[in-house]
């Protein structure tokens, strides 16, 4: 690198119809997805789900959450029924879904796609959507073969390898690891992430010699640090995605945030307040001569 440059942003904040924010990866959109994280703002949530509240299991007044998630579709130029919704139980289930999926748990839970924590397709314009706040949201797309796939990771998918089940069904479908362009979203930061031996033991049985990369010791007794951001780029890149093609905000959810950050740039965290929203990673692959949903933010 020259003296006195510095690397673009992995993630960028645009501000969309509505004053909804969304959170994008350059790299994915120009790799031909369209992928974004909301953050915060331009709901119509009250109180601890203030204001783009997209849940309907924490609480918060449906019909809410439901001009929520219109206002997001209207944000990316899509419709609430383009939508697919991840039943997730943080686990590693990768479901493949397309057009006929469309409207899954959009409007409701019952027909969310059940037991999954990574949405895939080949089809273009099917929205893929999965929820969090402080977990971590990874988008992963391969542009050769034309597959997609929005992944949910907190502690126990990604020691259960949700991330390695997404690109094995993405496999399936044609993909290969070495093309894919991932995307890792806002998450607790390793400073703020606190865990007990259960996780300790977990994250040594999945990753072994390479876990004192990111988790160590905290100042409390019995207490360690978890970099979920670490753990899952390492894991993309034991599953054959090229380091070089994984791009990571610098953007945390929750404690630990940056203080000088505007409130339309703030995310949803679990850990800060309970109860609280969830944010979406929302992601589609382009149908040919589309526009990217960052066209219109």
């Amino acid at each position: 690198m020259t003296s006195g440059t510095t690397s673009p942003p992995a993630t960028v904040f645009r501000t969309a119809a509505g004053g909804v924010s969304l959170l994008s990866w350059p790299a994915l959109d120009a790799s031909g997805a369209s992928a974004a994280v909301t953050a915060r703002s331009g709901g119509v949530s009250g109180g601890p789900y203030a204001t783009l509240n997209l849940s309907l299991s924490v609480g918060d007044d449906p019909d809410r959450v439901l001009e929520n998630r219109r206002r997001l579709a209207a944000a990316i130029s899509a419709r609430p029924q383009d939508f697919v919704w991840a039943g997730q139980v943080h686990g590693a289930g990768a479901r493949v879904v397309d057009g006929a999926d469309a409207g899954s748990g959009a409007f409701g839970l019952d027909d969310a796609i059940a037991d999954a924590d990574a949405l895939v397709t080949r089809t273009p314009g099917v929205v893929l959507a999965i929820l969090t706040a402080d977990c971590v949201p990874v988008v992963l797309h391969d542009p050769v073969a034309g597959v997609l796939a929005c992944v949910h990771a907190g502690w126990r998918g990604t020691v259960a390898g949700v991330s390695a089940a997404a690109l094995a069904a993405m496999e399936n479908l044609g993909a290969h690891p070495r093309d894919v362009v991932a995307g890792i979203g806002p998450a607790i930061a390793a400073t703020s992430y606190q865990v007990g031996p259960d996780v300790h033991r977990a994250i040594y049985r999945s990753f072994g010699s390479a876990a004192p990369a990111f988790i160590r010791p905290d100042s409390a007794p019995d207490r360690w640090l978890l970099d979920l951001w670490a753990a899952n780029r390492h894991a993309l890149r034991q599953a054959g995605v090229p380091d070089g093609q994984i791009h990571t905000t610098a953007h945390p959810t929750g404690p630990g945030s940056p203080t000088d950050l505007m409130q339309h740039t703030s995310f949803f965290s679990d850990r800060a307040a309970r109860p609280c929203g969830r944010l979406a990673l929302v992601a589609r692959l382009r149908r040919p001569g589309a526009d990217s949903m960052n066209a219109d933010l």
